[in-house]
């Protein structure tokens, strides 16, 4: 059975890219653009592993990341931020969170892929 990847990002472009590589890897790929669409994509579709945009409307990725980790019924469930914001202050933020993994954008996509690899344990 494929591993499910949840893309939260608010910027098309991005989602777009990541979605086809994700699914060209052999991923079942569910999308959000928004926090909120996050939280429930989440409950509805059960994801090993969410891509997580920082900066979004309506709740933030830190936001997000903080809420998931919350709940005792994801203990696995792996998060990887991605985000703009590349200082080590928010770098930290993300991982002090519980965040697996911190990418800064901009980003090779490739090694968005080998990361989610790595999580999964797909590599």
């Amino acid at each position: 059975m494929p591993k499910r990847i949840l893309i939260v990002d608010d910027e098309p472009n991005i989602v777009l890219s990541l979605e086809f590589l994700m699914k060209k890897s052999g991923y079942e790929v569910t999308t959000a653009t928004d926090g909120d669409q996050a939280l429930a994509a989440v409950d509805r579709d059960n994801p090993d592993l969410v891509l997580l945009d920082v900066m979004m409307p309506r709740k933030d990725g830190y936001q997000v990341c903080q809420m998931l980790r919350e709940r005792a019924d994801l203990p696995d469930l792996r998060i990887v931020m991605l985000t703009a914001k590349g200082r080590d202050v928010e770098r930290e933020k993300g991982l002090s969170l519980g965040a697996d993994d911190y990418i800064t954008k901009p980003f090779s996509t490739q090694d968005v892929v080998d990361k989610v690899d790595e999580l999964l344990g797909a590599s």
